[in-house]
């Protein structure tokens, strides 16, 4: 469960450019409910989903998932509760990375991790029949820098990323905009 109590968050504080996103919002959605977040440019949809990412720091206010008041965690330690998957599919893959390193990575979420990706035979089929269900021939590619990727499977590989660990919140920021009708719909 996701409870927002008197959100606030600020931009440029104390300057001319100041801007406040979001205004003592309270917002509650119970586990298992999927919601949707409509509003114009600028209205603070991505404030939220960075705030309950813990990529923006509000002001004042708590956020609290699952019972726990996550307000002043950092995002890496967030991670191991929230997973996300953002409108560029840019953003949620590393690109110097091969398919099979971001979707370790993916999997070791919320835990600490050295830089050796230790990969055994299982995960690695684990990998190519998760690849394989998005109907992209990736499971074939799972050597192949994300970098090399278009843009629609990239996109792929970061949802699948964002769901190889059951998690407490999944955030999804127009998750399908890269992606192709079929693909779309398969999501």
């Amino acid at each position: 469960m996701i409870r927002v109590e008197g959100l606030t968050v600020t931009f440029h504080s104390g300057t001319p450019m100041e801007t406040r996103a979001l205004r003592g919002l309270d917002l509650e959605v119970p586990s298992g409910q999927f919601v949707t977040i409509i509003g114009s440019n600028g209205a603070g949809k991505s404030t939220l989903l960075n705030a309950l990412a813990g990529e923006v720091s509000p002001q004042s206010g708590r956020v609290i998932i699952n019972g726990e008041d996550v307000t002043r965690w950092s995002a890496p330690r967030r991670s191991a509760l929230v997973a996300r998957v953002f409108q560029d599919p840019l953003a949620g893959t590393c690109e110097s990375l091969t398919i099979e390193e971001n979707l370790s990575l993916a999997a070791a979420r919320g835990r600490r991790r050295g830089l050796r990706l230790a990969l055994d035979h299982h995960v690695r089929e684990e990998f190519r029949a998760r690849l394989r269900s998005l109907g992209l021939g990736l499971e074939n590619r799972l050597g192949d820098k994300v970098g090399l990727l278009s843009g629609g499977q990239r996109q792929a590989v970061s949802l699948l990323m964002a769901t190889l660990r059951p998690m407490a919140v999944l955030l999804l920021d127009e998750h399908t905009a890269a992606l192709d009708p079929k693909t779309a719909d398969f999501v």
